[in-house]
This record gives structure tokens, sequence and C-alpha cells, in this order.
């Protein structure tokens, strides 16, 4: 039996009910919505900081004769 006559069977059956299937899937809909809005707060907590530093960076560079931009690491 290949995939597409399982599908077929099933949808002809009428095996389930869709607000079943729509419950049964919501909580892992809310776990992965969670997931990305920590993740997305990690990311915007790490934005700007490079230029937060560069102040830093270029008083180092004066100090020890070089140039802060474009050194890398």
């Amino acid at each position: 039996m290949t995939i597409a006559s399982a599908i077929i069977t099933t949808a002809a059956e009428g095996g389930h009910d869709p607000l079943a299937v729509m419950m049964s899937t919501f909580p892992a809909f809310i776990i992965a919505i969670a997931i990305f809005g920590v993740l997305a707060l990690v990311v915007a907590s790490y934005r700007n900081v490079a230029n937060r530093h560069a102040p830093k960076a270029e008083q180092f560079a004066a100090r020890h004769g070089g140039d802060a931009h474009g050194s890398g690491h």
C-alpha cells in the first residue's frame, strides 16, 4: 500500500474529526511559538553589541598604535 492509497482510504473512511486533530496539535504549536519567542529575545539582546564596544576598541588601538576597524580576530 502506498502513502497515496493510505491517505485516500483514510479520507474515505472519515476516521478523524478535524477539530480533534487541530486540538491535539495545538500544544505543539504553543511550544514552538514559545521557543521562537525566547530565541528572538536572545537575538535581540545581542543587537548592537559591536557598537557598544567600539569606543573601547578604538581607545585600545590608539594606545597600542593600531587600527580597530577591519582588523578582525
